[in-house]
């Protein structure tokens, strides 16, 4: 059984998963085509209705071009992630852009674009 905690953790992950998905301009179709995991499935991951397996989450991440470990800890899922996020963390941006019901799917990829573009670009002398 999943606990209350695991469950948001889940469906943090999965709203994180949709955003860099949506980020890097991939459907669903897509995204199962470069892992090899059905739709179906990965609709459901990012509905935070299950718990994938590691190789998934690593087929997952690596055709997202997004390295593991930090998606799991922005999600809450690892070791020692639990200590409080700054606002305005990278992945607080990013999924309350996906969460946002006023939003259309066009505006939200065209919002996950422009926001990453910012980060890429931003110094770190600034």
């Amino acid at each position: 059984m999943v606990s209350n905690g695991e469950k948001t953790a889940l469906e943090t992950l999965g709203v994180l998963l949709r955003a860099q998905r949506l980020a890097n301009g991939l459907s669903l179709r897509d995204l199962a085509a470069r892992t090899d995991v059905s739709n179906a499935y990965l609709s459901e991951l990012e509905r935070g209705l299950h718990e994938p397996s590691l190789t998934v989450l690593r087929a997952i991440a690596s055709a997202l071009g997004t390295p593991l470990g930090p998606l799991l800890a922005r999600a809450g899922l690892l070791e020692g992630s639990g200590e409080a996020k700054p606002a305005g963390a990278v992945g607080d941006t990013e999924a309350a852009i996906v969460a946002d019901p006023a939003l259309s799917e066009p505006q939200r990829v065209a919002l996950l674009s422009v926001y990453r573009s910012f980060l890429a670009s931003r110094s770190p002398f600034a």
